[in-house]
């Protein structure tokens, strides 16, 4: 937004995806707030930019592999002992599929990565303060108008308790939600830096701040172990060898903390708070039962696989089976890639990783080798892959597709990613 002009921030570089454009915008900037509404609006500029680019849309190898995907699990759900359960899973990816094809299409420009980064970081303003006043001011209520425009749940003391999670439903699912924001705004913040008088700025890097806060405040391993490398990647990147080494000090001080043996972990545990390194090495939960474990879960749904490593024992099987042997109510072991395995076999996962891994292997090479993007872009551009990694790394320890903010926002930062690395390599 800072350096950009008003036609790029608002215009979209084809007047016939205006109307989608403006749609999308809107519906990302009230998202974080209403998931309801915001997502209609998100998935309508999606539809409509189908209705105008469908030739262009069908034709890509990405998408054919995507609806390759789509029958692969339709075709596990036949297979399913429970099938009205499985064919309701569906709809946790299939649509999903659908309407990043249509974004993909709709976002073609760094200068709209940069406005999407611009409004996702004004969103979680409302997050970041919903999530304080919970905390620290004993918030709590919900709050119901027409049942979907507005629609939020704040848990007295947080959820767990003592760990911020705002209007989430969970303290890690905020966490995915600010480890995300905390990227793209980082990224913001590193391309103005040196602006740091324009009042713009200074919003920004309050809430870059306000966001890592809040991060932190979740009590969320997996979003302090994301920020950690995502800010160590932002160093690498700008070529700051010092901040790379502070960032590697702290962390190493971290874990020698919670992982050395005694006399050495108690030392650094002088430098590192209680609430931090017992956390880490889960002392802060000693009596943790075995099922609620990520190593039982995973094990339970690796074995799962071994048994039907072909098509899965059907999608939503997961929980059942687990509290079956385990007594205990689970809902997803805390792994996307080995539930999907688990629920739809070899197969699919297979390809749903080559995917993924393909426009990972594509954006980098745009990033890195081609020529095409240019050098003022190019922070904003890897502020988008971190992101893109974060959510892999985030759903290898969890999953976060049961969550409608989280799961359209991904495919909204992946679709960002595919659209304008398709835009450049168009160009070639």
């Amino acid at each position: 937004m800072l350096g950009v002009s008003l036609n790029q921030v608002f215009y979209h570089p084809n007047p016939n995806l205006q109307i989608p454009w403006q749609c999308l915008q809107f519906g990302l900037l009230v998202f974080p707030v209403s998931p309801a509404v915001g997502g209609v609006l998100i998935i309508f500029a999606s539809l409509l930019t189908w209705g105008k680019q469908y030739r262009t849309i069908s034709r890509r190898p990405l998408h054919r592999g995507f609806a390759l995907l789509s029958l692969l699990m339709v075709i596990s759900t036949g297979f399913a002992s429970h099938r009205v359960e499985a064919f309701l899973g569906l709809f946790n990816f299939l649509p999903y599929f659908f309407f990043f094809a249509g974004l993909t299409a709709l976002i073609q420009t760094a200068a709209q990565l940069r406005q999407i980064a611009w409004i996702m970081v004004f969103g979680s303003v409302p997050v970041v303060i919903t999530g304080v006043g919970q905390l620290f001011f004993g918030w709590h209520f919900e709050l119901n108008l027409l049942w979907v425009v507005l629609d939020w749940a704040i848990a007295p003391g947080g959820e767990p308790p003592g760990r911020m999670a705002a209007m989430f439903m969970h303290a890690n699912t905020l966490a995915a939600y600010l480890a995300s924001i905390f990227i793209l705004g980082l990224g913001l913040w590193l391309e103005n830096y040196q602006k740091i008088k324009n009042p713009l700025n200074i919003f920004l890097t309050v809430t870059v701040l306000a966001n890592f806060t809040a991060l932190i405040l979740t009590n969320s391993r997996n979003g302090w172990a994301i920020a950690m490398i995502a800010c160590l990647g932002f160093a690498l990147y700008q070529g700051w060898r010092l901040l790379v080494g502070g960032v590697v000090s702290m962390v190493s001080i971290t874990f020698l903390a919670a992982f050395a043996p005694g006399a050495i972990a108690v030392f650094f545990r002088r430098f590192v708070p209680y609430s931090i390194w017992a956390r880490l090495n889960d002392d802060m939960y000693p009596d943790r039962p075995v099922a609620l474990m990520r190593k039982t879960q995973w094990q339970f749904a690796w074995d799962l696989t071994k048994k039907h490593p072909w098509t899965g024992w059907g999608l939503r099987s997961f929980n059942g089976l687990y509290k079956a042997q385990m007594q205990t109510d689970l809902g997803h072991p805390h792994n996307l890639f080995l539930m999907i395995s688990a629920e739809t076999g070899f197969p699919t996962i297979l390809l749903f990783c080559s995917l993924l891994t393909w426009i990972l292997i594509k954006a980098s090479q745009l990033l890195w080798q081609s020529k095409l993007l240019e050098p003022e872009n190019k922070l904003i551009f890897f502020s988008y892959l971190l992101a893109f990694l974060g959510w892999i790394l985030f759903n290898t320890v969890d999953v976060t597709i049961f969550d409608l903010r989280l799961c359209i926002l991904f495919w909204v930062f992946l679709a960002a990613l595919c659209g304008v690395t398709y835009r450049y390599n168009d160009q070639n």
